[in-house]
Order: structure tokens, then sequence, then C-alpha cells
């Protein structure tokens, strides 16, 4: 079945079953500040869930459109480079306000997924909340599926009732617990089934949801009984129909065939499966819907998460070799595959290619601004290698490709440091799965079925073997010199990235050869070694001396440990609401992105450098204790953002009680280790959200040293010292606002005299005196105080003055009271600002404005004299 039949027949079989068949909403929520864009089917129907709407209908179906690009919900950057990641997609679902409740939900479900759709009922497997008997009756009893295909899931995600199988609408309000059916792609797909440590394979893919909204929970975290229990189900379309199509990729299915076919004719290139055209297909939709829903491109909240969409477009457009603007041609394609389901693109295709369009030149432009940014960078370079924050700014900033600012480099013999770029993107790779609920490890790809023990708490060095190898993903039995590959050990003492911290570098020696390991990850069980064969070469059962880079860890971890002191001091001083959203630890500095409705005042920035570092001069042990989830929890450990914990946890304790918290991180010895912290910056990210950046240890006094070769080179420049230098600008600055003040008496003096020359060369038309004048330097302050003397000394006068100050055109003109109601300075200053590429206005007697055109300012005042001709 193809994609539109399918979403066809789900939205018409529900509609048989006696529900109303409700139009997608838009992409951008209404009444709800708690979203960026419409991101699940139920969101239309918030209020009907929570009994403040009633509508004429008590079951409904619907096909919504969603964006997952920005704020929390946030995929893009793994949009391209997975199977099933998008930044648009269409949830199919069916929902019941206080109407039909489990029994039909699931019968609904399993007819149309087995007898419409008519799926193998021995692949489907299904999971209920753990506690949720009577959904698994259902399941078990009634539908008939095997126990065996049945899994509960219980509380998973480090809280009571934060699991997979039970859905919440916020802290409070309706809740519930929900069963998902899973499709099993078969045995040659790696993976396992929902609940196993294999889960997060390709094997066993979540296809429908079934929420069951059956409580209320209050503050205190009792769950009461809904008076009226609903249902909130979902099933995303690109999976089905991937499904449905027999192809294991959402980009294999029709939909996306037609759109991928499109995007390459529009680029220039052949479809060959590549990550940038998926990219270029993906985004399309996206940006083709929000324009459609009335986003247009800016640089804050949507409209900069569109803009930042349509240029990954176009930079991996570029990529594969377009030239020119492309990515609107693709518009057409999109209103032939999904305009009929969803008309507002055919009623805005024109619109959206404009917009596109625009979008694409002006981002020709911002490479432009790049270039410029990259040339003052190489001026500045000391040495030959351009730096690897360097090379990420303009990527990430101005959509600048790698290996363009590699092409620059090169004609002035320098080299970029790669590595350091890697670890930027690999950065914000962490932030951007931090911010996922859909996150996926790139390196999950490599399917590893071994285990490493890992050493790496109490050591940076040992010795291992090697148990597996891989290059460009592919399993080998040996790395050459120059190979770029990944390394699995058998145990390690690399610690392997994991709740913002990055992983350890370092390398592995071998009789044969030696390994620099450039990065850590970690996949099942196994540690991912990523970097390239030194020299000599590596084989599969090799023994090895391991090497971790004792400095960088050290620094890392001491920033990791601060993170976490840092959090305390947070709730302490903004209050309980405060909950890790993100972080980013190496070796540099740390950030930290929190919950938080305002920015923080400099008195609390100061009050959490205070706490933190006194904590830090207590010098207090770092402790870490092994336990039971439950038992940390009931010591109060609270879990980082973005983790997920087994039955077994790591409690790390800073300062007694001060900071307890979950974390498989590298930790400081004893909170003195840490030195010293220094908050660098704060601001905010998204909408609640705030992000801190700080240094520690050696990075902080390094800080605060060049701040002190700043504060004496200041007071050099005002000749005193760091004691006076307060009085000392404060004593510049009353001199220069004194000195102002003097400039504009003599300029007012000035213009007085200019006044009495220039009204002598006023020409007379139709008995009105006209005088229309270039004073070049003069502000526009000064040109009013000169047209109000003029105005006096003239009698019946029609005045236009003109100056070019500060490269700007400053237009002044006046008309005499007896005049306006015959001429008016308003209509004259409008005709005057235009020609000189500006606007103007103001009232009938006196008018002012302005342009950017100087070269047309003699012009402009030339129309004066015809202005009063057709208006006497």
């Amino acid at each position: 079945m193809k994609s539109a039949e399918i979403r066809e027949a789900f939205l018409r079989f529900f509609e048989e079953q006696g529900h109303t068949r409700v139009s997608s909403s838009s992409l951008i929520p209404g009444n709800d500040p708690t979203l960026l864009f419409t991101n699940a089917g139920m969101n239309q129907f918030k209020d009907c869930f929570l009994g403040q709407e009633k509508r004429a209908y008590t079951r409904a179906v619907s096909s919504q459109k969603c964006v997952r690009a920005g704020g929390k919900h946030n995929d893009l950057e793994n949009v391209g480079y997975t199977a099933r990641h998008h930044t648009f997609f269409e949830m199919l679902g069916n929902f019941s306000f206080g109407d039909y409740f489990k029994q039909d939900a699931i019968n609904f479900a399993w007819t149309f997924l087995t007898g419409v759709l008519k799926l193998p009922k021995e692949k489907l497997w299904v999971t209920v909340y753990a506690s949720d008997d009577e959904a698994y009756d259902i399941w078990t009893q009634q539908v008939g599926v095997p126990p065996e295909r049945m899994v509960r899931i219980g509380d998973n995600k480090g809280a009571p009732y934060a699991s997979d199988n039970f859905w919440t609408m916020g802290d409070t309000g309706p809740c519930g617990p929900c069963t998902e059916i899973f499709y099993d792609h078969g045995a040659d797909i790696w993976g396992g089934p929902p609940g196993s440590p294999e889960e997060d394979g390709d094997r066993y893919i979540e296809i429908w949801n079934n929420v069951f909204m059956q409580f209320n929970r209050t503050a205190d975290g009792v769950l009461h009984p809904l008076p009226a229990p609903s249902v909130d189900t979902g099933m995303g379309l690109e999976r089905i129909s991937a499904v449905m199509q027999h192809v294991h990729s959402n980009y294999e299915i029709d939909l996306f065939q037609s759109l991928l076919a499109a995007a390459a004719k529009a680029v220039g290139c052949t479809n060959e499966d590549q990550a940038s055209l998926k990219v270029v297909a993906d985004h399309i939709r996206s940006c083709g819907f929000l324009i459609a829903d009335g986003v247009l491109p800016s640089n804050e909240g949507r409209g900069y998460v569109l803009r930042r969409i349509i240029r990954r477009a176009c930079r991996h457009g570029n990529k594969l070799g377009a030239s020119g603007s492309f990515f609107y041609q693709i518009v057409a394609a999109l209103v032939a595959e999904m305009g009929e389901a969803f008309p507002e693109l055919t009623q805005n295709q024109a619109h959206i290619e404009r917009v596109l369009k625009a979008e694409e030149e002006q981002f020709a432009k911002t490479l432009e601004q790049g270039l410029k940014i990259l040339e003052q960078d190489l001026a500045e370079l000391k040495g030959d290698v351009v730096p690897g924050d360097v090379v990420f700014k303009l990527y990430d900033t101005y959509g600048f490709p790698m290996d363009l600012t590699g092409d620059i480099a090169r004609e002035r013999n320098l080299t970029l440091d790669e590595a350091g770029f890697e670890r930027e993107m690999e950065a914000q790779r962490v932030r951007a799965r931090s911010a996922s609920s859909f996150g996926m490890d790139y390196n999950s790809l490599v399917k590893v079925d071994v285990a490493t023990e890992f050493t790496g708490y109490k050591a940076t060095s040992g010795s291992a073997k090697v148990v597996a190898l891989y290059k460009e993903g592919q399993s080998v039995d040996v790395l050459n010199e120059g190979d770029d590959g990944v390394v699995v050990l058998d145990q390690t003492p690399f610690y392997a990235e994991s709740g913002g911290q990055i992983g350890d570098c370092g390398f592995l020696k071998a009789s044969s050869g030696r390994f620099d390991v450039r990065d850590t990850t970690k996949t099942g069980g196994a540690f991912l070694h990523h970097g390239v064969v030194a020299s000599g070469s590596l084989t599969v059962g090799s023994p090895v001396d391991t090497q971790v880079d004792a400095d960088v860890r050290h620094a890392t971890a001491l920033n990791h440990s601060a993170t976490h002191l840092l959090h305390a001091a947070l709730r302490q001083v903004l209050g309980e609401h405060v909950q890790q959203k993100g972080s980013l630890v190496d070796s540099q500095r740390l950030r930290f992105d929190f919950s938080h409705f305002e920015a923080i005042k400099p008195e609390q920035i100061k009050a959490l450098e205070d706490i933190v570092n006194a904590e830090v001069r207590k010098n207090t042990p770092v402790e870490t204790e092994e336990t039971d989830i439950e038992t940390a929890k009931a010591k109060g450990a609270m879990a980082l953002f973005g983790e997920k914990y087994g039955d077994n946890v790591r409690v790390l304790s800073m300062g007694g009680s001060f900071s307890v918290e979950l974390c498989g991180g590298i930790h400081a010895n004893r909170t003195g280790d840490i030195g010293l912290l220094k908050i660098i910056s704060e601001g905010g990210v998204a909408s609640g959200v705030r992000r801190i950046e700080a240094v520690t240890g050696a990075a902080a006094l390094a800080y605060l040293n060049a701040a002190e070769e700043q504060l004496k080179e200041a007071a050099t420049l005002v000749k005193g010292s760091r004691d006076n230098l307060i009085d000392k600008l404060s004593a510049i600055l009353e001199r220069n606002r004194a000195l102002e003040k003097q400039l504009e008496q003599l300029q007012a003096k000035a213009a007085s005299a200019a006044g009495d020359d220039l009204s002598a060369s006023a020409l007379d038309v139709k008995g009105v005196k006209v005088l229309a004048v270039r004073l070049d330097g003069q502000d526009g302050k000064a040109l009013l105080a000169l047209v109000d003397q003029l105005k006096n000394k003239l009698g019946r006068a029609v005045i236009l003055l003109g100056s070019v100050h500060e490269e700007k055109v400053v237009l002044v003109a006046g008309v005499t009271k007896d005049l306006t109601g015959q001429l008016k300075a308003g209509d004259l200053m409008k005709q005057a600002a235009a020609a000189v590429g500006g606007k103007g206005g103001g009232r009938p007697d006196m008018a002012q404005g302005g342009g950017v055109d100087a070269g047309a300012l003699d012009a402009a005042l030339a129309l004066t004299v015809p202005f009063v001709e057709a208006g006497i």
C-alpha cells in the first residue's frame, strides 16, 4: 500500500467505528506557550482531555502534521543519518473523550493492523505498563496474543510512574498507562524485543501506542481515578508505511522516493542513498509545512528554527554539488505528493517557493560573511593550524562546510585542527541527544556482541586485548597505518561519552603499531575506541597497552564535579524547580542547561559562585556508592538529564548531602581539587531553558589572569591604577558629556550664523520664500534648530535642509503655519526621503527623515521648488 492509501484507510476505518474525522491542526500550537511546534496528534485535543472544552463528538480520528526540530523535542541533527528520524512526520491517531476505553481501543488497533493492513499476527509484540493487569488480560485472553510476545514495562526512567509505558501530561494532571505494539522485522535485523538490553536495535519497531488516561495526579504524587477515562493513540505514518512496503528505512517508502528523486534532480546529482540527499528530502517537508502555516525565517523563536532547517538543507545540497538556488525547486514535488491530503500546501505553493528562494539567496550572502570571518581569523592566526573551534564556528554559525574551510587553508599552506572540530561536533551531538526524546547514538549502528570491562574509575592505563575492529562500520580483522576505525577491547580505562561528559582520548600501543584514540563511546556493553592507526597495524586478538590522556581526563573530571555542585547551588539560589536539561563537560569548560523562567541577576551569579566555591574550599571527599535504584531514590539522589538507569546505579555525593546525584562519570577525588569555579556566561537557549558556561581549575585561573591584564591595560590607558580606575573612567565620561554639550552649543551658534547667510539665498516662488540647502556634517538636531530660525527670518516660507552625517542622509523640512493649509512639511519629506532611499514624515509644519543614498541628496533637495509650484 502507498502511504496515501494507508492514511486514508486509517481515517476511513475509524470513521466506520463512529469517529469524527478531524483535520490536522496548525504546526503553530494554539494558545499553548509550552510548545514550540505541534509535536503529537493529541495537542489539538488537550483541552478536551483536561475537561476544559466540550466538542460535538466524543470520538475523533486525525492525521496530524508534526515537527520536532527545536526546543525540547529536537531531532534535527539525527535526520538523514538514521532510519526513522525526521523533522516533519505525520501521526495517525484515534481519540476517545470519556467514551470507549481499553477494550475497544485495543480491539480497534488489533483489527486495523491485522484485519485492514493484514499484518501477520505472529510478527506483532505488545508492551503494557507493569501493573496494568486489565490491559494485559485483554491482550492475552481476548485478543489472543501469546504471553511470550507480551512485555511488562515498569518505572524504567528513575521515578514513580516514570516509564516508557506510563504517559503524563505534566508533573500533575491527566496521566495513565499505555500499551504499545511493535513489529518484528526479523532475525536478520539486529536488536532485541522491548525491555531487553538490545531494545534500541532496528529489529523490533514500535508502530502503535495506546495511551489510557485514567488518573489525575495531584501535587502530592497521588493518582486519583478520572470520572471519564479517555484514550489517545498514535501511529507514525512513515513507520507503518515502511512495514507495509517491506523496507527497513522510512526513506525507502514511496513518499520519500518521489521527494528524493526531485531533490536529486534539483541538486544535479544521482540518487544513491546519500545521507545529504535524505536531509534535503526530509527538510523540504518541514520547511514547506511551516511556511504554509505562517512561519517565516528570522533570528529568533520558530523563525530561527525554520532558518536553521533551510540552511542545513542548502548546506547538504551544496555538499552534493548544487550551484545557485535549488531547494525551492522541490516544492512542486512536495505539493504533488501531499497536496491532496494537506491543501494548504497547494494554496501556498508560490509563497513557499518565494520564501525558500529568498532565504537561499540570503544564505549565499551569509557564506560571503563567513568568508570574511575566516579571513579575519586567518590574519590573526599564530602558527600554521586553524583551531577546531574556529572551523566549528564557521560551520555552526555560518553554515560553512569544513572542506571549504580546508580548501582555503591549504591555499595558505595551513592545516585544520580536525580533531578539535570533531570534538566540537560531538559536543553538539551530545546537546542534541540531551534535548531529544528520540535521540539515537550514531555509533549504535556498529553492532558489537561482546562486552567491555571498564577499569577507568581507578586507572588511566593498563593492558587489554583487541576483540573486534571496525572500519567504515564494517567488521575487519586488521587496521593498517592511516586507517580510521573503531577498536573494541576486552577491558579498558577509557571512559565512554555519557551524561554530557566527553569520551576519553589517548592511545593504544601494540607490538605491531600504535592506535591514537580520539574519542570513546559505548554501544550496549561494548566500549568503542574511535581513532586512527598512527603507525604500523592493529589486528584482532593483539594484546595492547592502554593509555588515557591523563591531563585531559583530570581537567574534564574537575569540570564534571563542578557541574554537580553548580546544579545544587542553582536549586538553592533559584528554587527547587530547577532541573538539568542538558550538559557538556570537557577539559576546557563546563556547560549546563537548566529549566528557569528568566535571566539570572548579577547578584544571583555571584551567589552561585560563592556557594560552589565555599564547597570547594571545604575540600570534602567525593564519595561514590553502588546501590539499587530504590535505595538511591530514598537517599534523595537526582537523576541526570538524558541518562538511562538500570536496577543498579552509582550514587555520587559531594559535601555530604549538599549534592547527591546518580552519575556514572569520572570525578575529582575531593571537592578541593576543583580549585575554583568562575561563571563566564549566562543566557537563554530555548523557552524556559537557561545556559551557564563556566571554567574551573587552571582554566579559571587563566581566565582571571586575562581579566587582570585587561584591567591593567585599561588603567594604563587612563593613566591610573586598578585602585582608582573607576574614578578615572567616571571623570573621563563626565568630561566627555561636558564636551558634547559644548559642541552642541557651538553647532547651534554656527547654525545661527549660517541662517543669516542662508536667508539671503532663498528663492521667491509665487510669493513664497523657498530654501533648499545642503549642509554636510550637521546632525538632525542642528538642522531642526536652523529650520526654526529660518522660518522666523523668512516669514512665509518652505524650507528643506539636507546633510550627510556619519555616512547617512539627514533631512529636515519646515513650512510656516500660514501655508500648512496648502503645503505640508510631511508631504515634502516623504518625497525627499524616498529619493535618497529612505523614509520620513512628521507634522504639517515640521518633518524629519533620512536615507542611505548620499549621491541622490542634491536631487532630493531640487524637489522643493516643484513641490511648492504644484501646491500654490
